[in-house]
């Protein structure tokens, strides 16, 4: 029976990360399935789904894990999923839509546009920000959302919603098809 994992790792960025990581999921006899992978600050973060079907896997990664914590001053989750992963995006009887954010930096964007989506049961399913500098140096933020609307919703409506969390926030706010 194939079982799941989803590992998480964190530490000071570094040549050499993924591949110590890799080297984990393939010494454990497990496939890497899918990953998410960047660089935020000064720290990599990772997140990892592997599937195996043979015996002690999970062991092996936790194993694994507790090495590369200690060798490599990482912080490392792992976790054994229930059943099978969920399917592609959209889920059935949602559409994939984008929302697309941009305008000054400044504290509660992400939490402003993200409530309006959940008071809409919008599920996301990707979420990526950037802060950089903007006109004269000043910081711009720029947020992008793939969120799973539910068919049944009518999206005039969560529009109008996110266009007055924007108002609210000063920002320029854009709902599109993916």
């Amino acid at each position: 029976m194939k079982r799941w994992f989803i590992l998480s790792a964190i530490g000071q960025d570094r040549p050499g990360l993924v591949a110590e990581l890799a080297q984990l999921v393939y010494d454990s006899d497990a496939n890497l399935e899918d990953s998410r992978m960047t660089i935020l600050g000064s720290d990599f973060a990772v997140i990892l789904l592997a599937s195996s079907s043979t015996a002690g896997c999970g062991d092996r990664l936790l194993l694994g894990a507790k090495r590369l914590e200690r060798d490599h001053g990482l912080t490392i989750l792992v976790r054994g999923l229930e059943g099978q992963p969920r399917g592609p995006v959209p889920a059935p009887g949602h559409v994939a839509w984008r929302v697309r954010a941009a305008g000054a930096d400044k504290a509660g964007i992400v939490a402003g546009l993200c409530r309006v989506l959940a008071e809409h049961q919008v599920n996301i399913a990707d979420l990526a920000t950037q802060s950089r500098p903007g006109e004269g140096g000043s910081p711009h933020y720029e947020m992008t959302v793939t969120a799973e609307v539910p068919e049944r919703l009518d999206v005039g409506v969560l529009r109008k919603a996110l266009e007055e969390a924007a108002d609210r926030l000063v920002i320029d706010v854009v709902l599109e098809r993916a």
